[in-house]
């Protein structure tokens, strides 16, 4: 069975007008206001700094001193929040999280990564992880003082 025969076929077709919109995106690009970590390595010093937990979510926060006054943050959420689209959606909201709180209270120079938890990450209200983050960056922050001197442990 062939075809029915196109009208304009060949060389005598007329071009179709496809909308600027569908060929290329008029708006610009959405600029990032916090960069990003991207590194697993950087996940990984950051991971092993300082960190402080909340109900709707871990923070790991790390001074890199490298005298830059760039503040970065990552998000990680396991296979433990559930498929992909319960994790993508935890990640969304902390992102949301941290676009509303890093900017006022982040030091400059720090790495953060918010680490979200099973269950109460995505089910938390919104107001109640802003308050998470205010809290735990208040923690991390906190003047902790000279370390201790460790024990003499002779008799």
């Amino acid at each position: 069975m062939t075809p029915p025969e196109a009208q304009g076929m060949g060389s005598q077709a007329e071009p179709t007008q496809v909308p600027s919109a569908v060929l290329s995106c008029d708006m610009p690009a959405k600029k990032r206001s916090i960069p990003v970590i991207g590194k697993r390595a950087d996940f990984l010093r950051a991971a092993s700094a300082r960190r402080q937990g909340t109900p709707g979510f871990l923070l790991q926060a790390r001074d890199r001193h490298d005298g830059t006054t760039t503040v970065r943050v990552g998000f990680t959420c396991s296979k433990k929040i559930g498929n992909a689209v319960a994790r993508n959606r935890a990640k969304r909201r902390l992102r949301e999280v941290a676009r509303a709180v890093l900017p006022s209270l982040a030091h400059d120079g720090w790495d953060y990564v918010l680490v979200g938890r099973p269950g109460a990450t995505i089910v938390r209200g919104f107001a109640d992880l802003l308050g998470d983050l205010t809290a735990a960056l208040a923690q991390i922050h906190r003047d902790r003082g000279p370390k201790a001197a460790p024990k003499d442990q002779t008799p």
